[in-house]
């Protein structure tokens, strides 16, 4: 297949270190997969929710587990619809989505977990679905606590395709809990 630098079909723009979302004129474009092998893909992110004013250390035992259910159902929504909130992700079927949350304090752990088998990996939609999940969190806590934060979110490991394993590798930083 002969290389493209026009943004159709087949322009290998961003596989020479540049952005592979955008084109050799500088524009934005959806990634060529149609030549990729179908490989079974995974992708791991993490974030942190802090509460300074308390609010999650407040909530009862039966409070707390209702608002995990609700961000987890949210979260795995979330990773399914990554394609429509961010129009450069191919959509795909994924196969298993996993939103975990670790309580300690006033501090939610949120760990996402995708898995596919497709031409491309789930990195965005791992991330979309921790972002979001946290996000509902603080939705969930924000009348008790308006200072919420949301931080260190970020991609803990990908597998599959090309590039085969990456994981995140800051000595003290990664989530506890064992993806």
């Amino acid at each position: 297949m002969a290389e493209r630098r026009d943004g159709g079909p087949g322009d290998t723009a961003g596989t020479d270190g540049g952005l592979s979302h955008v084109d050799t004129h500088g524009r934005a474009r959806m990634v060529d997969v149609t030549q990729k092998a179908s490989t079974h893909r995974r992708a791991v992110a993490g974030c942190l929710v802090s509460s300074p004013g308390g609010a999650i250390s407040s909530l009862g035992p039966s409070q707390r587990a209702e608002m995990l259910a609700a961000a987890r159902v949210i979260g795995i929504q979330a990773a399914k619809q990554t394609s429509d909130l961010i129009p450069l992700c191919h959509p795909l079927l994924i196969g298993d989505v996993a939103v975990d949350f670790e309580v300690e304090g006033d501090a939610v752990e949120v760990v996402a977990r995708v898995e596919c088998f497709g031409q491309t990996g789930v990195e965005m939609e791992a991330l979309t679905a921790c972002a979001t999940a946290a996000l509902a969190i603080c939705d969930l806590c924000q009348e008790h606590d308006p200072e919420m934060t949301l931080g260190r979110l970020r991609l803990w490991e990908k597998r599959g395709g090309r590039s085969g394993v990456w994981r995140f590798d800051e000595v003290g930083d990664a989530p506890a809990r064992a993806w």
